[in-house]
Parts: C-alpha cells; sequence; structure tokens
C-alpha cells in the first residue's frame, strides 16, 4: 500500500505573493535578515502596544522554517530585547534590559524618532570616556595613532572645503584618538561613540545649522602632539560640553527637535 506523503512540519511552502516578497527582503542570509528586520521593530517601539508574534506566526509571516525563526529570535534574546516567560510565551523586553553596547541595538536607536532624553544620556557617557582617553593619548600615543589623528583631522579639513563628508570625518578623528589610548577597553567605545556622534551632528545641525567646530578639534589635536594629557582632557570636554549646554537649552525650552 502506497502511504501518502506528509510534509515536514518545519519545511517552509513555497513562499507566494506577500510573503514572497518579505523573505526577498531577508536577503541571502535569512537568519541575518529576520534579526534585523525585527530587532529594528522592537527598537523602533512597533510592539510597544502589540504583543510579539509567536513561532508560528513568525515562520508564516517571513516564510521561512522554524529553524531561521528560533536562532533569530535566540539572537534578540542574546541581544536583550527578548525574553522567554512562562505562560506568557516570548515578549520584548524595556529599554532598561536592552544590550546598549551591541553594535546593532545602537545602529537600530538611530532609526527610532529623535530622542533628547537619548541624545543627553550619550553625550554624558561620552564626556566620562573621550576626555580621558584624548588624556592618554597625550600620555601614550605612537606614530601610528597620531598619524591616524591627523589623518582625520585633515578629514575634517576637507570636509569643511566640501570635499569630504562632514559626519564619517568627525567620526575619524574621534576614534583615532580612542584607539590611539592604545587600551583596548577604549577602542571598544567605538560604536557607542559612533552612534552618539551620528545623534548629535543630527541635533546640533537640526537647532543651530552648526557641524563640528575645526578649530576645537584642531586644539585637541594639538594638545595631544604636544604630549600636555590635562589641555587634552579640558579641550574634549569643551567639546563635548558645548553639546551638553545645547540640550540643556533645548529641554528647558520644551524643544524636543521630534
Amino acid at each position: 500500500m502506497t502511504r501518502a506523503r506528509v510534509p515536514s512540519p518545519d519545511a517552509s511552502a513555497r513562499p507566494k505573493g506577500k510573503a514572497l516578497a518579505v523573505r526577498k527582503s531577508l536577503g541571502r542570509n535569512l537568519t541575518h535578515g529576520m534579526l534585523d528586520h525585527l530587532g529594528r521593530e522592537i527598537v523602533t517601539g512597533h510592539y510597544d502596544a502589540t504583543p510579539f508574534p509567536t513561532e508560528a506566526e513568525l515562520t508564516t509571516r517571513y516564510a521561512v522554517s522554524r529553524s531561521v525563526t528560533r536562532e533569530a529570535v535566540k539572537m534578540l534574546t542574546a541581544k536583550g530585547l527578548l525574553s522567554a516567560r512562562p505562560r506568557l510565551g516570548t515578549v520584548v523586553e524595556p529599554a532598561s534590559a536592552w544590550n546598549l553596547f551591541d553594535d546593532d541595538v545602537l545602529r537600530w536607536l538611530l532609526e527610532r524618532k529623535f530622542s533628547m532624553t537619548l541624545l543627553r544620556q550619550f553625550s554624558e557617557l561620552r564626556i566620562a570616556i573621550e576626555p580621558a582617553a584624548a588624556a592618554l593619548a597625550a600620555r601614550v600615543a605612537d606614530g601610528t595613532g597620531r598619524h591616524a589623528i591627523e589623518a582625520g583631522f585633515q578629514r575634517m579639513v576637507a570636509a569643511e572645503a566640501g570635499h569630504d563628508e562632514p559626519l564619517a570625518s568627525d567620526i575619524a578623528f574621534h576614534v583615532a584618538i580612542l584607539e590611539a589610548s592604545r587600551n583596548p577597553f577604549y577602542a571598544q567605545f567605538r560604536p557607542l561613540v559612533e552612534t552618539a556622534l551620528r545623534t548629535s551632528i543630527r541635533f546640533t545641525n537640526r537647532f543651530k545649522g552648526r557641524s563640528a567646530s575645526l578649530p576645537a578639534h584642531q586644539a585637541v589635536r594639538d594638545a595631544i602632539f604636544a604630549g600636555d594629557a590635562d589641555l587634552a582632557r579640558a579641550r574634549m570636554e569643551a567639546i563635548i560640553g558645548e553639546v551638553m549646554v545645547l540640550i540643556a537649552q533645548a529641554e528647558q525650552s520644551g524643544d524636543t527637535g521630534g
């Protein structure tokens, strides 16, 4: 007797229509594509008032196998965005539980509606990190570190003349200082500083129509090259402190920039 063929419960049916379009949007790596879609939705508030989908619902929505779904959910859980709760299933965790040092989480945060609170928090962390890194760079930077700082500054000069991208050149300068400190822990703050700078420049351009101050950054470079740790610290504090003053003024006026 010929037995009917029973499809595997984990096998994905050939996606059609909308499901096919969604699956194609994931790219070649289905797991990472699904991770990016769901992570962006969580961080930007898509599930603030909506329950997170079940495994079966996600599998159908993205037209992928259950194993792909489980792996994507597992990765989001490792980033602190999701957790499994008894009788509740998979739920979205509050922002306080997210791994804010994770590269993906930081990238998704940039896609949220502008938040003055987030900008202030970024700036508070920057002023605790970058002046200390600048002071250390003044003491220990080698030829390679100084060359990278100079290259970043020259990119800022070029950007001022319209020959480079202002944001990318500003980031290159600040990252070079972190790395010139020759302390791997400071270097690990690179993604956070990049995200903070992107948020900060969005703010300063929106509220003041200003980009980074070239003389202020030159002052930091000169202090580092002179080996003056105290001056390097003070000049970096001045750069970030100016942004914090603008934030305080905007908060006092009730202007959130949204």
